[in-house]
C-alpha cells in the first residue's frame, strides 16, 4: 500500500513544476561532451513524419542494427533536449533514441507520445527511402523516462513490441495504478536517486509488488531526485543505462553482469542493489501477470492471488481465430483480466471480441485492444500493432475492471 499521502500528494502536485524547473537548469548544460563516449559520436535531429519529438542517432548509421529505446522527460516536459547528455551519450552506443517534445520545445507530453515513437520507428526501418530502412532492430525495443516520464513509461509498458522498461527516479502515485506493475511480463529495471530521491517511497512501493518470477533490477544511487543527467555522457546514471540496454537490447552479458548475481559489477559499489529473476543466458522468462503476494489493509488493497484460471469456452477455429479469459487477480473492488487470442488454420488480418461480463462487472481500462462498451456485452477490436496473426500465432490483452470477473465469456471472430 502507498501510506505516503503526504509525498504523493507532494509529487501529484508538483512533480511537473519541479521537474520543469530541473529541465530548465539542465536544457543547455555547460559540461555538454559532444558526442558521447560510444564508438558512434551522436547528435539529434527531428522528422517532419514524427513532430514534436527528438531524433538521437548516430551521425553515421553503423552497419550494426540500432535497437530502439523510446523516453519520457522529467516533468513530462515537451522539450526533447531536456536530458540531452544522458540522451545523446546512449545513443552514440549504437541505439536510435527518441525523446517525447521537439529539441527546447515547451509545453508537456502524454504517453501516447511514446508508442507513437515506436509506431514511427518501425515504419521507418520497412519505409523505401527512409535513411532507417532496414538499419532497426525492431524486434529490441526499450522505453524509459525520468520522474513523470516514468509514469508515461509505465502507462505504455505492456505494448507487446516492448523487451524492457527502465524507470527513473519514478513510482506510481496511487494503489489505484498498481494494476499497471500486475500486468508487466517483461523485465523492468529502477534507477533511483537514494532515499532523499523524492519518487523513493513509491519505486520502492512498486519494487515489492511486482509480478513473481519478472526479472527485475533496482539500483539506488545517492544523488537524489534530479539525477546525473546533466553531467558530461549523463553521469553515472548515463553509464550504467547503456550497459543495461547493451545487455537487455544487444545481448552483451558482459554488460549483463554488472545487474545480476551477489558478485554483480554495480553490487559493492557507491550502488545499492535489488535482484529479482535475474539471469545471464537464456531469454527472460515472461511470466503471466500476478498480484503482490502481500494482502493491503489499505482501502484500495494489493490483488490477492486469484484460484487458478479455467478459460472460457474457445469458439475454436471456425470463424479464423479463438480466444481465452482469465482472471489474473480478484480483490474487493476490481479485478485484472487476460485474453488470448489465437489465429486458426490460416493467417489472419485482424479480429474481433465479443466480451460478455457478469453483472455488476465493468471495464475500467484496457490495454492492447480497444473496447466499444464498459459493461454487459463489450466489443473489443485489435490495435494497429496486434492483428495480424500468422496461423495458430498468439496475442495478448489485458484490462483492469471492477466488480467481479468470474464468470465472463469471450469469443473470437476474424475480420
Amino acid at each position: 500500500m502507498r501510506k505516503r499521502s503526504i509525498i504523493s500528494a507532494i509529487l501529484a502536485a508538483a512533480v511537473a513544476p519541479m521537474c520543469a524547473g530541473i529541465v530548465a537548469l539542465t536544457t543547455t548544460p555547460a559540461a555538454a561532451a559532444v558526442g558521447g563516449s560510444g564508438p558512434y559520436p551522436a547528435d539529434y535531429e527531428t522528422s517532419t513524419g514524427l513532430p514534436n519529438h527528438t531524433i538521437y542517432r548516430p551521425g553515421t548509421l553503423p552497419s550494426e542494427k540500432l535497437p530502439i529505446f523510446v523516453w519520457g522527460n522529467g516533468g513530462c516536459s515537451a522539450n526533447g533536449t531536456s536530458q540531452l547528455n544522458f540522451l545523446r551519450e546512449i545513443a552514440s552506443h549504437g541505439f536510435l533514441v527518441i525523446a517525447n517534445g521537439s529539441p527546447n520545445g515547451s509545453g508537456s507530453t502524454t504517453s501516447q507520445m511514446l508508442t507513437q515513437s515506436i509506431d514511427w520507428a518501425v515504419a521507418e526501418n520497412s519505409r523505401q527511402g527512409s535513411k532507417y530502412l532496414g538499419k532497426l532492430d525492431t524486434s529490441k525495443i526499450a522505453v524509459g523516462g525520468f520522474s513523470c516520464g516514468g509514469l508515461e513509461a509505465y502507462a505504455v509498458s505492456n505494448d507487446s513490441r516492448i523487451t524492457t522498461t527502465t524507470i527513473f527516479s519514478s513510482g506510481l502515485l496511487n494503489d489505484a495504478d498498481d494494476y499497471q506493475l500486475y500486468r508487466l511480463t517483461k523485465p523492468i529495471a529502477y534507477f533511483i536517486g537514494g532515499p532523499s530521491d523524492i519518487a523513493y517511497p513509491n519505486a520502492i512501493d512498486d519494487w515489492g509488488k511486482l509480478p513473481a518470477g519478472l526479472p527485475a533490477f533496482m539500483g539506488n544511487l545517492d544523488v537524489g531526485h534530479g539525477g546525473t543527467y546533466s553531467q558530461t555522457n549523463g553521469g553515472e546514471f548515463g553509464r550504467v543505462a547503456v550497459l543495461y540496454l547493451k545487455w537487455r537490447l544487444k545481448g552483451d552479458t558482459t554488460a549483463g553482469t554488472n545487474f545480476v548475481g551477489a558478485n554483480c559489477g554495480l553490487c559493492n559499489t557507491q550502488w545499492r542493489v535489488q535482484q529479482k529473476n535475474l539471469t545471464l543466458d537464456g531469454p527472460s522468462p515472461s511470466p503471466s501477470p500476478s498480484p503482490s503476494p502481500s494482502p493491503s489493509p489499505s482501502p484500495s488493497p494489493s490483488p490477492s492471488p486469484s484460484p487458478s484460471p479455467s478459460p472460457s469456452p474457445s469458439n475454436g477455429g471456425t470463424q479464423g481465430c479463438s480466444a481465452t479469459y482469465s482472471v489474473q487477480s480478484q480483490w474487493n473492488e476490481g479485478f485484472v483480466a487476460a485474453i488470448d487470442v489465437t489465429a486458426g488454420s490460416a493467417a489472419i488480418n485482424g479480429w474481433k471480441l465479443t466480451l460478455t461480463l457478469p453483472a455488476g462487472a465493468a471495464v475500467a481500462s484496457m490495454w492492447n485492444g480497444v473496447n466499444s462498451g464498459t459493461s454487459g456485452t463489450v466489443t473489443v477490436t485489435n490495435m494497429s500493432y496486434n492483428g495480424q496473426l500468422p496461423a495458430g500465432q498468439s496475442t495478448s490483452l489485458g484490462f483492469q475492471g471492477t466488480g467481479s470477473g468470474a464468470g465472463a465469456t469471450v469469443t473470437c471472430t476474424a475480420v
